[in-house]
């Protein structure tokens, strides 16, 4: 578990894992989830009031889990999404009707990050290969601006996790929590300002099959 991988690879992985060994997507978001909710909990964090800022694919939906996790432990945490629910992927959309059962409410995103004790990055996951532009730098800037410590979910938003060079406005974050392997970009001394401390969740995803 201590190498480092390409985003190829990582997607190879988890594909495998999902289609030829047969464990649900769903399932892999919720270990990931589990992962990044315990370095909140277990690191230097004030959980006092918590942002999670989710984009609607599937880091968005690891974003929403943890929304989930902290507030059955009592946690005032708010979500905010950066696009439409309905344009969500399938596991992200599922993590939606969720949060409605657990009766939290999502709210379009917005640049009024004040007042948050930590925020939680989960808008671009490891696939994102375009510049940060528009309303999205907008967001994190705004994420950058606070005050409050950051958790990348897998990669800061905007960062490319093969290169490691930012892509435009790039989050800059006080932890990530990457899934089943680091990756390579992050090793770049030009990801160090981004990634901050980089710690990996066993999610269940491995290269090989022993």
């Amino acid at each position: 578990m201590t190498k480092a991988i390409s985003v190829a690879t990582a997607r190879e992985a988890d594909a495998r894992t999902i289609n030829e060994i047969g464990i649900p997507s769903l399932v892999l978001m919720e270990r990931a989830a589990l992962g990044s909710t315990a370095r909140l909990l277990n690191g230097d964090f004030d959980l006092t009031k918590v942002l999670i800022v989710a984009g609607t694919g599937n880091n968005g939906g690891d974003g929403l889990v943890v929304a989930r996790l902290l507030h059955v432990r009592g946690i005032d945490v708010t979500v905010m999404m950066t696009g439409a629910p309905q344009k969500a992927s399938p596991e992200t959309a599922q993590q939606v009707k969720i949060l409605a059962y657990y009766g939290i409410t999502m709210q379009p995103a917005t640049t009024d990050m004040a007042g948050y004790t930590t925020i939680v990055d989960a808008i671009f996951g490891v696939g994102l290969d375009r510049p940060i532009t528009g309303q999205y730098a907008e967001w994190i800037n705004a994420i950058n601006s606070a005050a409050a410590k950051v958790l990348a979910i897998d990669v800061p938003s905007g960062l490319n996790a093969d290169t490691g060079q930012p892509q435009g406005a790039t989050v800059k974050a006080t932890v990530t929590s990457t899934m089943a392997y680091s990756k390579i970009g992050f090793d770049q001394l030009t990801a160090h300002p981004y990634t901050g401390k980089v710690v990996v969740e066993d999610i269940g995803v491995y290269l090989t099959n022993h």
